[in-house]
């Protein structure tokens, strides 16, 4: 294997694990075994918002993104291949924490994001 596939497969895991975190932070008692201590993870909290506006919704995706991007960043961004998979990896996180969270107002937040690019 080389290093940059190792790479991907370690992001990839991350987008894993970030949707792993989005879940439980929406309860505020989970009882889900943790992700490996060697995939970066980050929890997304948004108990605090209302997702039935705009607001909230827009909030939160921000929230995802925000997080996403921690958890996929690329080591070195001179090299290509990492930043490509990091791209790769924060799409399929978003996408995934997106569809988790299962609100049709997210939805519609996240597909007018994905149409503008």
């Amino acid at each position: 294997m080389t290093p940059a596939t190792s790479r991907i497969n370690e992001l990839l895991r991350a987008a894993a694990a970030l949707t792993a975190c989005l879940m439980i932070g929406a309860t505020a008692t989970a009882h889900a075994a943790a992700p490996a201590a060697a995939t970066p993870s980050v929890r997304v909290n948004y108990h605090d918002l209302n997702l039935a506006t705009e607001q909230g919704t827009q909030a939160l995706y921000g929230r995802i993104v925000s997080a996403a991007r921690k958890v996929c960043a690329p080591s070195d961004i001179r090299i290509l291949v990492e930043v490509a998979a990091a791209h790769a990896c924060e799409a399929q996180a978003v996408a995934h924490a997106v569809h988790a969270v299962n609100n049709p107002r997210l939805a519609a937040t996240y597909s007018a994001h994905q149409r503008q690019g």
